[in-house]
């Protein structure tokens, strides 16, 4: 179980700026297509690439800056990205007040917002595993897990109430203070945070023969230099049990998504589902994820990681091919929420195990660099396998592409780690909760 086991006070702000954030973007769950379609009348195409490719250039922009987090102490990289975020987000009402506001502008927002976020991410990881002690990891992880879905549960549908009474920008307004508030609990935690760990120097090579003095001299002192952009991906390949979750992972995320805007087509244009009861079928379902995370340190404890990561991973995928069955009524409502939520209770108890092992086996000095390849990956699946599927249904429909969907991803497992390649963690510096 989660429980209330005490994580400390430092620990406590850190994850209240995660919820006054997770919140925020619950309630503008979407937001930016919304703005896009109700104040600027975009085509659907338009909103497509609002949806795929500022993502896509976020995580372009998320690779040269991911050696510049790591090499930096976490807190102040966490601020300035929610004040970075803020200060996007509130550009928008801004210039929609004013009668400005394009679709040029929301495509950078989403842009500079899904680089943030990565940044973000891979500083909050590390910052994490410097904050609570390693047997802590996966307590504090389910609290996350479980803050993130029930945010999903209960902001996208106040946010679209909101947006009905007061306009398609009031929800943009709340997710950009949400990131200001966010930003004030990060200050308050107290304590210094430790410097950056240095990266391992290579060995001195022997003096050479010296050049012209016109030659440029290089010191091999600069940790962001050109290869350690590849660092991430290198500890995640050269690792035989981060290799096949992050493999696995990115096949399952990538189809899974895959399956939502072919979902919308089926249930909002061919069965003519309401658009209320398109918005509970999302909703209810992630209460399971309450559930999940709060099964995760006990499912360890019980039966230990590697059956958790062999079983659950395997669960969570066997559902998906049900969706290809949703029927118009109530029946095809509740179908719908069924496999769901058989999806997001496995999900989530699978989350926090999968994070909490990341974070184990990977050095100090590389967490942030291995945290943001890992969602640059997984952002790149999520395009890619959303962009093919959406292509398959144009040709041969929606509930074709959400059968083809279902059972690629029945072969994920295979994927899974056959054996246990845990490593022997690293010593973990003495630390303070106060």
């Amino acid at each position: 179980m989660v429980g209330r086991r005490p994580l400390g006070r430092q620990f406590g702000w850190l994850w209240t700026a995660y919820a006054v954030s997770a919140y925020g973007s619950g309630l503008g769950f979407g937001a930016l297509p919304l703005v896009a379609v109700l104040a600027l009348h975009a085509s659907p195409a338009e909103v497509s690439a609002l949806s795929a490719v500022g993502p896509a250039v976020g995580a372009l922009i998320a690779l040269p800056l991911a050696p510049w987090v790591e090499f930096r102490r976490k807190r102040p990289v966490m601020i300035a990205m929610d004040l970075t975020r803020f200060a996007v987000m509130a550009t928008i009402p801004f210039a929609y007040a004013f009668g400005q506001l394009g679709f040029v502008q929301l495509l950078v927002a989403s842009a500079v917002l899904a680089a943030a976020k990565i940044a973000s991410g891979a500083a909050g990881g590390a910052y994490l595993k410097s904050l609570v002690r390693p047997d802590d990891l996966l307590v504090a992880n389910a609290r996350f897990e479980s803050t993130n879905w029930s945010s999903i549960a209960v902001g996208p549908p106040l946010g679209g109430a909101a947006i009905g009474l007061f306009g398609p920008v009031v929800t943009v307004v709340a997710d950009a203070l949400s990131y200001l508030l966010s930003a004030l609990c990060l200050t308050a935690i107290r304590g210094r945070e430790e410097a950056p760990q240095a990266p391992p120097q290579a060995p001195q090579a022997p003096p050479r023969v010296p050049q012209s003095p016109q030659a440029p001299q290089t010191t091999g002192k600069n940790p962001a230099r050109a290869g350690a952009l590849l660092d991430g991906w290198r500890h995640i390949m050269g690792h035989p049990g981060l290799r096949a979750l992050y493999l696995n992972q990115m096949l399952v995320a990538g189809l899974i998504m895959a399956t939502e805007p072919l979902l919308a087509v089926l249930l909002l244009r061919r069965l003519g589902f309401p658009p209320w009861q398109y918005g509970l079928a999302f909703a209810v379902p992630c209460v399971g994820g309450l559930i999940g995370s709060r099964l995760a340190r006990g499912g360890v404890a019980r039966y230990g990681r590697h059956r958790v990561f062999r079983t659950v991973g395997t669960l969570r995928v066997i559902w998906l091919i049900g969706l290809a069955f949703v029927r118009p009524g109530f029946v095809g409502l509740v179908t719908v929420i069924a496999v769901e939520l058989a999806i997001i209770i496995n999900m989530s108890l699978y989350t926090p195990v999968l994070a909490t092992y990341r974070l184990e086996q990977t050095p100090r000095h590389l967490v942030a660099r291995t945290l943001s390849a890992w969602s640059i990956g997984q952002q790149a699946s999520i395009a890619v396998l959303t962009a093919l599927a959406g292509l398959l249904a144009d040709v041969t429909g929606p509930r074709t592409a959400l059968t083809v969907v279902g059972l690629l991803i029945l072969a994920t497992p295979l994927l899974l780690p056959r054996h246990d390649h845990t490593l022997k963690p690293e010593p973990e510096p003495a630390r303070s909760n106060s």
